[in-house]
């Protein structure tokens, strides 16, 4: 059955049974598969042909201060999450102790783990309310 358009049509599904052949230098490929990389086309074919019959080409777009924000959120991440098992693993050992003393001795040889976790807490606060700030001005 002919579509509209003149297009053969099996179903809902568009039978393409004729080529067309363009002869491109390899420079000139490498360009348009480049191109097409860039958007949401399943293959060069379905992107070239919209390019010819003038046809919407959806380009994806990568923002690079998007992939420097995500990059800075996953250090952060993990960074918080190397403190969230060092601190758990400290507290739970707190637990074990019978004794006041074995408690203050605790926290005497932990005092800079104390301080480290405290610094760089407040650390990923700040840089978080930066980066609130960075990007509520946009």
């Amino acid at each position: 059955m002919n579509g509209e358009n003149g297009l053969m049509m099996k179903g809902s599904k568009i039978v393409r049974d004729r080529s067309f052949l363009l002869r491109v230098s390899e420079e000139e490929l490498t360009k348009i598969k480049g191109f097409c990389n860039t958007t949401t086309s399943r293959s060069a074919s379905e992107y070239a042909r919209n390019l010819l019959l003038h046809k919407p080409v959806i380009v994806t777009y990568r923002n690079a201060s998007i992939d420097e924000l995500l990059n800075e959120m996953i250090r952060l991440k993990k960074e918080l999450n190397s403190i969230n098992v060092n601190f758990n693993l400290a507290v739970e050992r707190l637990h074990t102790f019978d004794k006041f003393f074995e408690v203050k001795a605790w926290l005497i040889e932990n005092e800079t783990t104390i301080e480290n976790f405290m610094n760089k807490t407040e650390e990923i606060r700040l840089r978080m309310i930066q980066i609130y700030e960075q990007w509520s001005q946009k």
